[in-house]
Order: C-alpha cells, then structure tokens, then sequence
C-alpha cells in the first residue's frame, strides 16, 4: 500500500495551490478517503474527507475555501485550496479507510493508510 502526497509549498495569503495523492495497492474505489493537517505544536486536525461514492465533508474552517475530489480511474484524490490563509500553514496528509460507513469522515483514528506528507505554507 502507498500513498504519495505532492501539491505543497509556499503560497501567499489568498493565493491557491492543488495538493495530489497517487494511491497504490490497495482497492482505490472501495475507500474513503481523507486530507489531513498537523502544525507545529497542534493537533492533526481533519481537513476534508470523501467517501467512496464521492460524497464529501469539510471542517469549518475550510468550508468554501477547498475542495476535496478524487479519480477512480487514476485512483488519486486531489485538495483544490483557495483564498488560502496564514494558519492555513501545515503539514497535510492525504489517508485511506475502507468505506464501511457508507459516508466520508474526518476522524483520523479511522484510516488505516497514510501518505508521507507536504509542506504548505501560506506567508508573505
């Protein structure tokens, strides 16, 4: 099983940036999936989640701002983040569960796969 996590980087306040999770190993289509983000000294918090029929979930603090969306065929999910914000700034982590539930979640305890991680930073 692998979850490869790219996108990150240096943005400024109110720019935008494409985070991509390729996953591999594992039956893509029967999986939720989920982007997490951790900042120094925080708690990984839930950022956005989709289950396996595509429905989807957000944290407030996001809410309007990103979107979560995945490819069955490419077996990626993708995290558009717009209007991006200073405490925006973390670590973000795409993860894999198997989709029991029959909805998306936000609860990391869940996900069985991790991706490594990649950095945003949003300064000027």
């Amino acid at each position: 099983v692998q979850l490869v996590d790219s996108g990150g980087g240096l943005v400024q306040p109110g720019g935008s940036l494409r985070l991509s999770c390729v996953a591999s190993g594992f039956a893509f289509d029967n999986y939720a999936m989920g982007w997490f983000r951790q900042a120094p000294g925080q708690e990984r918090e839930g950022v956005a989640g989709i289950d396996s029929r595509g429905h989807t979930i957000y944290t407030d603090s996001v809410q309007g701002r990103f979107t979560i969306s995945r490819d069955n065929d490419k077996t990626t999910v993708d995290l558009e983040m717009n209007s991006l914000k200073p405490e925006d700034t973390a670590m973000y982590y795409c993860a894999a569960m198997e989709d029991y539930r029959g909805s998306p979640s936000l609860s990391g305890g869940q996900f069985d796969y991790w991706g490594q991680g990649t950095q945003v930073t949003v300064s000027s």
